[in-house]
């Protein structure tokens, strides 16, 4: 089956990017009209008259996604071996042959790097090793998610073993009808420990190498901190917080027991109550939010959008005693200081024009003015002539583009990258930087990837365009910033502001305003 050959455009003219084909070979247009006709078909769709009619039409679509996945299974294997092929021919390393194609896979399926590298491996399983279970998955007899289990349960084994266990399990045959996920799991595990109880064992010991903290955000500006651990050590943590929790709750503590639970997590991790101390806590806000009680959310990097209230009512209370409304501003041309719960100082002037902050150990909250064109967001910066990014243009760099700027992909900024190579030619300046994580950045090197700054007009906000090796082109706008109205123009030019939170009792070398 021909490849469709298109341009993906992310996020131009629309917060969310649309896809605009090019019919430049003649294959692809006859796919294109083929693959259309479907979704037309699938759209054309009009619920049924009767209960019983709606029930058959889910049934028949959740097939129809399963036979889909099956599908894309089998394109994204052939894409593989045909990229290989291409890399051998090239004279490219054994080693190094079929890199990026996880990526490609992901733009195409709008996914994140991470999520494509998985898809490929999900795919050379089910196609290589596991003909039953995509048999299933082609007949909608499982989803995609389910044999997404099934091969997870059988990473360990061998080639010749887990196509054993696939014939034992049968999938294709209806074995697991009305079987939930717990008993697809079990039934996975109790047949590859039959067939190598040593690889399976060995998994188990292994798996203690992958412990892990992760942050993802919850709804409500709530977090979820996870931490996978070996199950004596989980234990034992949950144990000790279960324990604290209830020894406060019997001397009379008010608090839940989850609420104990929690802030004794965060006490002993941190070591101070507030759990705020000699970090960073970065607030992205525009001036009329932080002064004028205005209701645009604002930015927290890592989090995402939160409300307005809840971020001045954050930098008012970072000490615990303070007074609302006394952030203080400083003159053109230097840097804005303030300290919640006292007068704001002005920073002064120091050897060589740096800003330095009077040294006082009660500083708490430090403001950083970034200017941005009314209509689109851009921010404004200064280009450098060193080899790396600045420690002020990083920032910058990190405020407009919040995560990693490749396509689909979330993962926070890692890499401060030269879109043009600084090797090529390509300067040191806010134009040409961008904030990629490190699997995207080190994609973006490999050979047939290119990267360029894409054709904007004056005002508009940054774009980057990244180009595959199958000629597929892809582009990314930066994200607007809080205040920005995309569909129209503020009332006002938007002064945005850092609000840097910390508890540090030294902190030197005020940094300019962008």
């Amino acid at each position: 089956m021909a490849g469709i050959r298109g341009t993906q455009r992310f996020g131009s003219g629309a917060p969310f990017g649309d896809a605009i084909p090019d019919a430049t070979v003649q294959d692809d247009a006859v796919l294109r009209v083929r693959v259309r006709g479907l979704i037309d078909a699938v759209n054309s769709l009009r619920p049924g008259s009767d209960s019983a009619e709606l029930i058959n039409e889910l049934r028949a679509l959740e097939d129809l996604k399963s036979a889909a996945a099956g599908a894309q299974a089998r394109i994204a294997v052939a894409f593989d071996a045909a990229q290989r092929s291409s890399d051998a021919a090239a004279g490219i390393p054994n080693e190094e042959q079929g890199r990026g194609v996880g990526a490609q896979i992901a733009l195409a399926r709008r996914e994140s790097p991470a999520r494509g590298s998985r898809l490929l491996g999900l795919a050379n399983a089910l196609v290589t090793e596991m003909p039953h279970t995509l048999a299933a998955l082609d007949t909608g007899q499982l989803n995609e998610w389910r044999a997404t289990l099934l091969v997870k349960e059988t990473a360990c084994l061998a080639a010749a073993d887990r196509c054993a266990v696939d014939e034992e399990l049968c999938a294709d045959t209806g074995v697991f009808d009305g079987a939930g996920d717990k008993a697809i799991i079990a039934a996975a595990r109790t047949a590859a420990y039959r067939r190598d109880p040593r690889s399976v064992t060995q998994r188990a010991s292994h798996a203690a190498t992958e412990r892990h903290v992760s942050l993802r955000p919850a709804p409500d500006t709530m977090t979820y901190l996870t931490a996978l651990l070996p199950v004596a050590q989980g234990v034992a943590v949950h144990a000790a917080l279960s324990r604290h929790a209830d020894s406060l709750r019997s001397d009379g503590d008010t608090r839940s027991r989850g609420q104990v639970m929690a802030d004794a997590l965060v006490e002993r991790t941190t070591g101070t109550p507030g759990g705020i101390t000699g970090v960073e806590v970065q607030l992205v806000m525009t001036d009329r939010t932080l002064f004028q009680g205005d209701s645009e959310p604002a930015r927290l990097p890592g989090y995402g959008i939160v409300p307005a209230g809840w971020a001045r009512e954050l930098l008012a209370g970072t000490s615990g005693n303070t007074k609302r409304g006394q952030p203080a501003v400083a003159e053109p041309g230097q840097a804005a200081v303030a300290e919640p719960g006292q007068r704001g100082q002005r920073g002064q002037r120091g050897p060589g024009g740096q800003s330095q902050a009077e040294e006082d150990p009660a500083f708490k909250v430090w403001l950083r003015r970034l200017f941005t064109a009314p209509r689109t967001g851009e921010l404004v910066g200064v280009d450098s002539r060193a080899r790396l990014f600045p420690a002020g243009l990083r920032r910058f760099i990190q405020a407009r583009d919040d995560t990693c700027r490749t396509p689909y992909c979330d993962a926070p900024i890692r890499h401060f990258d030269h879109i043009v190579p600084w090797h090529d030619g390509g300067p040191t300046s806010l134009a040409n930087g961008a904030g990629l994580c490190e699997a995207c950045n080190h994609t973006k090197e490999l050979t047939g990837w290119t990267a360029q700054t894409g054709s904007t007009r004056p005002g508009t906000r940054h774009v980057l365009e990244i180009r595959t090796p199958t000629g597929h082109t892809y582009r990314s706008t930066a994200p607007p910033l809080p205040g920005t109205h995309v569909n129209g123009d503020p009332p006002v030019m938007a002064a945005h502001y850092f609000g840097d939170l910390f508890r540090s009792r030294h902190r030197r070398g005020l940094r300019q305003p962008a």
